[in-house]
């Protein structure tokens, strides 16, 4: 065990994590782990995902421009490969190129993990030779999948055939699969304790909170993948709850309700979703049908009641003052 250890510890001290740089910075964190990068090839969104037993993976791992491409670093973590991979494939430098030029610059190689890909779907992946084992990847169309310290050599073949086989849902839900997979075949010898999942638009818009489609992490969990999945049902039903905000402001009622409708069947007890139903319907005359949704959102908590007259100070609630004491009124206020 201290002979392992120490050739840890060499290779710690002797690589190179810094693209460019001479040294080896003991802040830098270990990601052994596992992750896919992926495109969709029907609306040309890019995603990453990535599990590991360390805190924090997805602050370090992940990385994603819309337009451009995401990148996947990780074992004895390179932090650098990440926004340097993106602004190579932005000059123009296919995944290859931008790997071979990063990887041929970097001391530490032989202990490094990564993977790019681009808004064409080409991708590239390295695994270095002293990776702790099990370790390895495998590219295929517009995919690459990537793992080390894994418990055995079926975790990556899996998750590349779990991947294929989810084509047609949603990028995200895809790489949410591929990686619950792995967890399946074994994942991170360790255990696990961080889980993190970024999806980009196809096109960058110069605007970086509308061009990131999905950006959940988990940071620190007993069942992080778990935690990740759930967040993305709760990411869903808010795609709902916005869609809706935007088809009230266009004046298209009927698609609005059904929209709330849908975010409130995924998630029934979530009274933020039950109030803003509720609101909408009254400001649209149907105060009536309104009632029983304030009613349960007030019953379940006090502070809805108190702030529900304060919107019509801002013209968020539009209700004559009769309809607002209705309201309250539901709630036990007279």
């Amino acid at each position: 065990m201290n002979k392992v250890f120490n050739l840890i510890l060499s290779l710690v001290i002797l690589t190179t994590p810094m693209w460019g740089q001479g040294f080896y910075n003991k802040k830098q964190p270990l990601a052994h782990t596992y992750s896919i990068v992926a495109i969709d090839e029907e609306t040309g969104e890019m995603g990453v995902a990535v599990q590991s037993h360390w805190f924090s993976t997805g602050t370090i791992v992940i990385w994603g421009e819309a337009g451009v491409g995401v990148v996947a670093t990780q074992s004895f973590v390179n932090p650098a490969f990440g926004p340097e991979g993106l602004a190579l494939m932005k000059e123009g430098l296919s995944p290859k190129e931008a790997l071979d030029k990063m990887i041929g610059a970097d001391e530490g190689r032989d202990v490094r993990q990564l993977a790019l890909l681009n808004a064409k779907g080409e991708v590239a992946a390295h695994t270095g030779e002293k990776c702790i084992i099990a370790a390895g990847h495998r590219t295929g169309k517009g995919y690459s999948v990537q793992a080390n310290l894994m418990d055995n050599e079926r975790v990556w073949p899996a998750m590349a055939k779990a991947f294929e086989a989810s084509k047609g849902k949603p990028l995200a839900e895809r790489l949410l699969i591929a990686m619950e997979v792995a967890q399946e075949a074994g994942g991170d010898i360790r255990g696990k304790q961080s889980a993190a999942l970024l999806v980009v638009a196809a096109e960058n818009s110069g605007q970086s909170w509308v061009d990131r489609k999905v950006d959940l992490r988990v940071d620190d969990h007993k069942e992080p993948l778990k935690e990740l999945r759930r967040l993305l049902n709760v990411h869903r039903a808010y795609e709902h709850m916005n869609a809706g905000d935007v088809a009230v402001e266009k004046g298209q009622i009927q698609k609005a309700m059904e929209e709330y409708s849908a975010a409130e069947a995924m998630f029934p007890d979530n009274l933020e979703m039950k109030f803003w139903h509720a609101v909408t319907l009254a400001n649209i005359g149907k105060v009536n049908e309104a009632l029983p949704l304030f009613k349960q959102v007030f019953k379940k908590g006090k502070n809805w009641l108190e702030l529900t007259p304060r919107l019509t100070k801002n013209g968020l609630l539009t209700v004559n003052e009769a309809d607002l004491k209705r309201i309250l009124k539901a709630g036990g206020k007279k």
